[in-house]
């Protein structure tokens, strides 16, 4: 269960609420921007965030200039995670939160040379989101089921393709920002080829976005660029599969790009 206490946020139409979830009684904090006015019919699309902290004000005033009428999108419900720290990128949190479990001796050595924080937790949130965010979410505002996208960034990206990869029904457009596919010596490849061979008996229509700047590092820029080979098998399955390459950004002045470009990803319509 989680326990939720709204606390003022300093920008209308925006809100923090604080949850304890799954198993271990984690503490989340939401960070919510959501439209003033009447609903569409079939209610808000929402995005959900990654690294709330990091994201979400950046996302939000993005998302206030681009639904602006008569030619903006449609109003969107931002539902950013982030962690009591307050940290834009919450190492501890989400190495446990976005990483799958794999063996010690596959991961590369950090660059300070300290061991790694507990990982492997990937599955652990993923419940979380599908079992007490969502639908507490759903409960709070009417939402479109039919335009829910999440986003995530470096292990967020990660985290993006393994739930893509093992729970397409869950969302039905999928960002990942400069994803660390390397991580476990490419277990994401691994689950991607199950995918590949279970996702055409599924019948679903999803849309997968891949984000990174070109002065990123050479291997993450060249898996980024993978990803629409690897999965082209499924062009015609359902699976439509889009990248954004960022000319002179890296791993951190990408991100307002790729959060301008999701907006696009997530609301426009076909």
């Amino acid at each position: 269960m989680s326990s939720i206490r709204e606390l003022t946020y300093p920008h209308q139409g925006c809100e923090e609420i604080v949850i304890t979830a799954g198993p271990r009684k984690a503490e989340y904090r939401l960070l919510l921007s959501h439209p003033s006015g009447e609903a569409p019919p079939d209610g808000y699309p929402v995005i959900y965030a990654l690294d709330g902290h990091a994201v979400f004000h950046t996302l939000a005033e993005a998302a206030r200039l681009q639904t602006r009428k008569p030619h903006g999108f449609d109003p969107v419900l931002i539902v950013a995670i982030g962690y009591p720290s307050g940290e834009p990128f919450d190492m501890i949190r989400r190495c446990y939160d976005f990483t799958m479990p794999v063996e010690e001796e596959t991961l590369l050595k950090r660059p300070d040379g300290s061991a790694w924080p507990e990982y492997g937790g990937a599955g652990s949130f993923l419940d979380i989101l599908q079992k007490e965010i969502m639908p507490m979410i759903a409960g709070l505002f009417p939402v479109d089921r039919q335009r829910q996208a999440i986003f995530g960034h470096s292990f967020g990206g990660l985290f993006v393709l393994h739930a893509l990869f093992t729970r397409p029904e869950l969302f039905t457009h999928y960002a990942a920002g400069s994803p660390s596919a390397w991580w476990g010596d490419y277990e994401v490849w691994r689950e991607l080829e199950a995918f590949t061979a279970e996702y055409p008996l599924l019948d679903l229509q999803r849309k997968l976005l891949i984000t990174i700047g070109t002065d990123e590092l050479d291997h993450m820029v060249k898996d980024a660029g993978k990803l629409p080979m690897l999965l082209g098998p499924l062009a015609g399955q359902g699976l439509e599969v889009s990248l954004a390459e960022f000319s002179g950004e890296n791993h951190v002045s990408v991100l307002p790009a790729a959060l301008s470009r999701l907006l696009k990803f997530a609301l426009e319509k076909q």
